[in-house]
């Protein structure tokens, strides 16, 4: 890793995990009023996997996490396109892949970070037109 879109993109790959790895509760209190659609958090987790080998040969993450990644990835493959439709909070508590990926991401954050419990990322503010 030696630039800061190496160091940015590692930043999102542990954020992106930690949130996928939060107990069911705490991803629901994150989420508290805002309303993320399961397909744009589906798109981001599966982004991150595409890339994964990439980011191996740069060094953003080592090459033993990317296996990890795979089956990660290979989960959200799985994941059936009527199930991605609607709000993430619904999924979380109605869609057993996600208890499924849960275990998945803590493997990956115990394994490079030494822990799974992170925190969670700063939610992103909504965008308003109201200045």
């Amino acid at each position: 890793m030696n630039h800061l879109g190496d160091a940015h993109l590692r930043t999102w790959a542990l954020r992106l995990m930690a949130l996928l790895a939060a107990d069911t509760r705490d991803q629901l209190a994150w989420l508290g009023e805002r309303e993320l659609e399961t397909a744009d958090v589906v798109e981001e987790a599966e982004l991150l996997c595409r890339v994964s080998e990439g980011l191996v040969e740069r060094g953003v993450i080592e090459p033993g996490d990317l296996r990890q990644l795979r089956l990660i990835g290979r989960r959200f493959g799985e994941i059936d396109a009527a199930c991605r439709v609607g709000l993430w909070a619904d999924a979380l508590t109605s869609d057993p892949a996600w208890d499924d990926i849960r275990p998945l991401a803590r493997e990956f954050l115990a394994r490079t970070l030494g822990d799974w419990r992170q925190p969670l990322p700063r939610p992103v503010r909504r965008y308003t037109d109201d200045r």
